[in-house]
This record gives structure tokens, sequence and C-alpha cells, in this order.
């Protein structure tokens, strides 16, 4: 048995249903996860993961690694053992880090009663709660460059969202500087300097925020979701830096007793419901 397959069945037994939201169900034989449920959480065929266990798959794709480093609830010194033993180099410190920690991983699956989303320093979405999803819509419908809220914001609007003139202006503004200081702090990262190299290409109103020259951190906004099932909701969004890492958790929150909070509370049962069946 090679040293990835090792790995990844030993990790993978360690693993609980019940830490990552799945049901334990009766007659289990096994302590951690199956087979199928890996899968699932990784986005792959019970076969592949079969192949991989066996030592009969190799090379797995960067993308595979992490998705699989994401359900296990690797550690980065996990991660970056998992990427050595399937034969590609770990992230390296000049490139946007997307590795999600227990620790951040146990935030969004505890803290369920708010929508909340976590983002790397490039703003591409990499995790997100049912709630979030509930009120903005399933973001697994979406891919690539589509996941990421500059693009998103600079090239496609933000219909179903409301701002005041301040904050839209005060946001874009933020957006722009955010991709800044992110390009400074991982020079290495060819996806990132894509990114910002399109949206200067294509995005106007992006190319004058660039032209700024702004170095800042978005932190906090205010805004109104408006295609909702319950009717527009009006939310504070404020965005944490994740402890040990440049992931931000973006949480969003609403005044208390306030009509909003009871179309959140709302949203939880109806909005949950819906996005249940449509999974289904």
């Amino acid at each position: 048995m090679t040293e990835f397959a090792s790995v990844l069945r030993t990790w993978r037994d360690r693993v609980t249903p019940a830490e990552v939201g799945l049901p334990a169900g009766a007659g289990r034989r096994t302590h951690g996860l199956r087979r199928e449920e890996l899968a699932a959480l990784a986005g792959v065929s019970v076969d592949y993961i079969v192949r991989l266990e066996q030592g009969r798959a190799r090379n797995p794709s960067p993308q595979l690694l992490r998705a699989l480093a994401l359900a296990l609830r690797l550690s980065d010194g996990e991660r970056d053992h998992l990427f050595r033993a399937a034969g590609e180099a770990p992230p390296t410190a000049g490139v946007v880090p997307q590795h999600i920690s227990p620790g951040v991983q146990r935030i969004i699956d505890r803290l369920s009663d708010v929508p909340m989303a976590v983002f790397t320093a490039a703003h591409d979405l990499v995790l997100w709660n049912p709630m979030w999803a509930a009120l903005n819509g399933d973001p697994s419908t979406r891919t690539g460059i589509e996941r990421n809220l500059v693009w998103q914001f600079f090239t496609s609007g933000h219909a179903g969202t409301e701002f005041d003139d301040q904050h839209e202006e005060d946001f874009a503004r933020d957006l722009a500087a955010d991709l800044r200081t992110a390009l400074g702090k991982y020079p290495r990262d060819r996806g990132l300097a894509q990114l910002v190299s399109r949206l200067r290409a294509e995005s106007p109103h992006f190319e004058s925020r660039w032209a700024e020259a702004r170095v800042a951190e978005h932190r906090a906004s205010r805004k109104t979701v408006t295609n909702t099932p319950v009717g527009p909701i009006t939310i504070d969004c404020d965005v944490l830096t994740a402890p040990g890492s440049d992931l931000r958790i973006v949480v969003y929150t609403v005044a208390p007793g306030s009509d909003d909070e009871a179309k959140l509370d709302l949203l939880r049962v109806m909005g949950l419901q819906e996005l249940s069946s449509t999974q289904a």
C-alpha cells in the first residue's frame, strides 16, 4: 500500500459522520466515514476513492487534494503531507491560502443560525453554511471564477442585493483595495494575477477603482437582500479574519427585535426547506 493510500484510509476512519454533519445511521460497522460519504463530500465517485485507497489511482489533482483535505478535516501539516504523498507540491507561501482548518470548519458547522461563509484573501468563496445558501442562492451551482465575489460584483452587478449609494461606493473601493493587498501578499499566485488582469480589461468600473491605488481590507457593510423567499432582509455584514490564516469569515446579522430578524427566522425554516428540496 502506498503512503497516500495509507494516510487516506487512516484519516477517513478517524472522521465521524457527526463531524461533517451526516447522520450516523443504524447498523454502522465503521467509526469513521464510509467511502461513499467521503466521495460525496469530495465530489468524486466512490470507485475513485476505492482506487485511491488501493493505490490504483495515480496523480490526483490539486483541486481534489484540497477537497479531500477539507472533507477529512486535516490540519495544515496533514494537508501538506497529503499533497507530498500524492506527488504534488504543497501550497506555497506566495499563493493565496485556501485550506479550511478544523477550527474554522467547526465555527461554520456550529453557528448555523446566521448566514456565514468563508472567502480567501482573493474573495473566492470556499465554504458556506445552509443559511448562507438560503439567503444568497446555492453557491454549488457556480464554479471557477463565478464563485469570486469581486468578479461577480464588477462584471455581473449585484442583482438581488441593494446598497445605499455610500455603501455601494465604499464596497466597490474596498474590494479593489482588497485585491491589491492580496496581490502584494501573494505575488506568485498566477490565478490572482489573472483575475486582476481580466477585471482591469473587462470592467471600467474596477479599473477606475484600481487606479486609486488604495491598499486596505474590507471589514463591514450594510445591504438589503431582496430576492429571498420571505421578502427583503436588511443585513449587517462583518468580515473576520480566521486565526492563523488569511481566510475571511463573513457573518450576516440583523438588528434584534426587528422585522428583519423575524424574516431571517422564517427563512431558517422556509428557505432551508426549499434548498433541501432542490438538492434532493
